[in-house]
């Protein structure tokens, strides 16, 4: 068995805190990926705050009506058997992740863009009626 701390999201840009509104599990419940944790509230919205892990819940870190900031403990999981999978590449592929619109790594001798063809077409201007 392992602990993992989940820490409180960043939840939209240029947020720095949230407040807890409502927690959906309390200490000792099991939960599964995706289970809503708890409801925050920004400065925009409330929003639903989902687990990345299943376990159990060790401990909540913080009271309904509490603001946290951002990167600030939420909540604490025990897992049991191995450390789950949190997105990594999968072993033995040999593929690395690319985020959409960064084109290839550098070392594949592949362009991240394709080069433009031809000339962009002249400027027209509309004669005044």
């Amino acid at each position: 068995m392992s602990q993992k701390t989940f820490r409180l999201p960043d939840l939209g840009e240029g947020l720095t805190e949230s407040e807890i509104v409502t927690w959906r599990v309390a200490e000792g419940d099991a939960v599964s990926v995706n289970q809503v944790l708890a409801d925050v509230e920004t400065a925009k919205a409330v929003v639903e705050v989902s687990s990345p892990f299943a376990g159990v819940v060790a401990a909540l870190h913080g009271a309904e009506g509490e603001t946290l900031e951002v990167g600030a403990p939420l909540v604490t999981f025990t897992l049991e058997g191995a450390e789950p999978d949190v997105g990594g590449p999968a072993e033995g592929d040999g593929r690395v992740p690319t985020l959409v619109g960064y084109g290839a790594a550098p070392d594949t001798g592949k362009p991240g863009r394709r080069a433009r063809r031809g000339s962009a077409a002249p400027a027209t201007s509309a004669a005044p009626a």
